[in-house]
């Protein structure tokens, strides 16, 4: 078995996925979010995997079946729960979405993260 290495996030050659949200079936609830990600580590099985993200404003249906652990590097969201509480967080804000959580994100302000995340689907 090789070394393993650290993943530097700060690591500019690296290859991002773009995708329109919209083309997501029933997701996007108000805006026409744009997204750029990369994934900068998954474990062997995949369930694990941490990357950055980038979206333009926009409200779509939350990811379910997770855990994600986020920092906001730049840009303005609002998590909103299914029950209408609404938590807001802005650069340099960190937070963990746990798996159960059921509402919406809303990007406010184009806005860049880094992510963990965790999926048990």
């Amino acid at each position: 078995m090789g070394a393993v290495r650290v993943i530097d996030f700060s690591q500019t050659e690296v290859q991002w996925e773009q995708r329109r949200l919209a083309d997501l079936p029933d997701r996007v609830v108000q805006g026409d979010p744009m997204h750029q990600s990369v994934n900068r580590f998954s474990n062997a099985n995949g369930d694990l995997i941490a990357g950055t993200w980038t979206s333009t404003p926009g409200k779509w249906h939350a990811f379910t079946e997770r855990d994600e652990f986020c920092v906001i590097l730049s840009g303005h969201v609002r998590l909103i729960g299914e029950d209408g509480t609404a938590q807001t967080f802005k650069t340099g804000d960190a937070f963990l979405i746990p798996n159960g959580f059921r509402g919406f994100w809303e990007v406010v302000e184009t806005t860049t993260k880094h992510y963990v995340i965790r999926d048990y689907s």
